[in-house]
């Protein structure tokens, strides 16, 4: 098949960085397209955008993770070995272990140790009595709950160094200059952190439960029906906290759309779990959280009038897609009441990726970070009183992850357990 690809192209890497939320969607609905080419980070780049595209992408003959994230994302992000970077038999494999340690018990396990951070940071919020930066706070108690969850020996003293070591990795994997050295250099230490500990545990110089995430992951037998090696363990390992971590993102801007739209807290106070689910669903749907994911092409097609060449990179619009007004109407305005009449499929509605997580590459985390916004949620408006003292609370698209210009600042005035 012929090559159509067009002969030059400039890079649009700096036009990406400055709003990663809204340059592929506004690009695809300016010409009309699902598809256009362009570079990014000086590399020929394919960006979707859209439930039709998103299956496309989804199509596990057709593209592959190998090698797709670019470097400073799998240097700071991801990690190097991890999941996101497998394809077939050795993903299937790898997948099952995030599949098992993210639903059922497991899940409810974690619940139960943020249900104790909860109790725990609010004791110490109220008899602090100033304003709070919810954002910080919400990463220092998903860090205690995360590290417990998982079996880690931690003491009091421990837990600001592993907020910052586990925050660098999703807050400033983006961030200009030192602030993405600052993410490598996290990245690297909380590796051989972890990866010391799994040798130590496979070693019997340290106990773990058997019923922890560190222990399965420690143990966990590849494909290949190898251990991991080490480091790559530890790479998993993150893989479980850093995004639990960073469930810390979708809790400030749930206070952030509570904030903006107070007509909906007298039901979910009164315990309305159907507009509850609605309403998070909706916070996921309206909210920036990650602005797109990566694949390369595995042979060479045409879609759409667009040729695909093996080996390409391709990224798919996941805030756009969200967007999209051909699967939502009125798509930029705030409605949790469309889940109430609209069945999403796993094409239009991707906050977490696309398809479906035990056999593709959806996030396996996606029901964790709905039931921690769930309890928040209960947590907020149940069992606290507080108030919302920032003034400003327009976001900043620009940012990776995406908070408001300002930070959200709560004032804490009644816990009630």
């Amino acid at each position: 098949m012929p090559d159509q690809s067009k002969p030059f192209l400039s890079d649009h890497t700096v036009a990406f960085l400055s709003d990663p939320y809204r340059f592929i969607g506004e690009r695809c609905r300016a010409e009309a397209c699902d598809v256009f080419e362009t570079r990014l980070l000086f590399k020929r780049t394919l960006c979707l955008s859209g439930p039709e595209a998103a299956a496309l992408f989804y199509d596990l003959n057709r593209f592959q993770r190998q090698d797709a994230a670019p470097e400073p994302v799998r240097a700071t992000l991801f990690g190097k070995g991890g999941v996101q970077g497998l394809d077939d038999a050795a993903h299937r494999q790898r997948k099952a272990l995030f599949m098992g340690l993210t639903h059922g018990d497991a899940l409810q396990g974690l619940l139960a140790h943020a249900a104790d951070a909860w109790r725990e940071c609010a004791d110490e919020w109220l008899v602090l009595g100033e304003e709070l930066v919810f954002y910080d706070a919400m990463r220092t108690l998903l860090t205690r709950a995360a590290c417990r969850w998982a079996g880690l020996p931690q003491t009091e003293g421990d837990w600001p160094e592993r907020t910052r070591q586990l925050s660098a990795l999703f807050d400033e994997a983006a961030a200009p200059g030192l602030g993405h050295v600052r993410a490598r250099m996290a990245r690297g230490e909380a590796e051989t952190w972890l990866a010391d500990l799994i040798e130590d545990a496979r070693a019997g110089r340290t106990d773990l439960p058997e019923d922890c995430a560190t222990w399965a992951v420690a143990w966990h037998r590849d494909a290949d029906d190898a251990l991991m090696p080490p480091r790559i363990a530890a790479v998993e390992l993150l893989n479980l906290l850093r995004p639990t971590v960073a469930v810390s993102v979708y809790l400030v801007l749930l206070v952030h759309a509570l904030a903006l739209h107070p007509q909906y807290r007298a039901p979910l106070a009164a315990g309305d779990s159907v507009l509850a689910d609605a309403f998070i669903q909706e916070v996921r749907r309206w909210y920036p959280f990650f602005p797109a994911v990566a694949a390369r092409v595995r042979h060479d097609f045409l879609w759409q009038g667009q040729f695909f060449r093996e080996g390409r990179r391709v990224m798919l619009d996941l805030y756009g897609t969200n967007h999209d007004p051909c699967s939502w109407a009125d798509p930029e305005a705030f409605l949790p009441e469309r889940f109430l009449s609209q069945t999403p499929t796993p094409f239009n509605f991707i906050p977490q990726g696309g398809a479906e997580a035990a056999g593709n590459h959806r996030c396996p985390g996606e029901a964790i970070t709905v039931a921690l916004m769930h309890q928040a949620m209960q947590m907020l408006l149940q069992h606290l009183e507080y108030e919302v003292t920032t003034q400003n609370l327009a976001l900043d698209y620009s940012r990776l992850p995406a908070l408001p210009r300002e930070p959200l600042c709560i004032r804490v005035n009644t816990v009630r357990f």
